[in-house]
C-alpha cells in the first residue's frame, strides 16, 4: 500500500514537475501549457498507453489535467464502438460531463460565499 502512495505521488509529481517547466523554461502561457497536456494525455490513450499508467500510479496520473484528455478520446473510442461516428462526439460528453458539471457548480457556490479582494 505504501508502494501504490509512492507512485502515484512521484508520477503526480512528475506531471507537475513538466507543466512547471513548460511555464519556467519554455515561457508558455498557463492556456498552452494546460492545451499541450491535455493533448499530450489524449495521445498517450490513443496509443493505449495512459490506462496502465493509471493502473500503476492510480490517482496520480487521474487528477492530473493529463487524465482530462485521457478521458475525452477514451470515451469517444468507447462510443464510437457502439455509436460510429455520431459516437465520438457524444462520448467526449458524456464521460466528461459529471468533471465539467461539478467545477461549474463547485465554482458557481464559491463565488457566492466569498468575495474577491481587490
Amino acid at each position: 500500500m505504501v508502494a501504490m502512495f509512492f507512485w502515484a505521488f512521484v508520477i503526480g509529481g512528475l506531471i507537475c514537475v513538466i507543466g512547471q517547466i513548460m511555464f519556467d523554461v519554455f515561457k508558455l502561457t498557463p492556456g498552452h501549457t494546460l492545451s499541450t497536456l491535455v493533448v499530450v494525455g489524449a495521445i498517450l490513450d490513443g496509443f493505449g498507453l495512459y490506462e496502465p499508467l493509471i493502473a500503476f500510479a492510480g490517482a496520480g496520473a487521474t487528477i492530473p489535467i493529463t487524465s482530462f484528455g485521457n478521458a475525452l478520446v477514451h470515451g469517444a473510442m468507447q462510443e464510437a464502438e457502439k455509436h460510429g461516428i455520431v459516437g465520438v462526439l457524444t462520448g467526449m460528453f458524456e464521460v466528461t460531463s459529471s468533471g465539467i458539471s461539478a467545477a461549474i457548480i463547485f465554482g458557481f457556490i464559491g463565488a457566492l460565499l466569498f468575495k474577491p479582494k481587490g
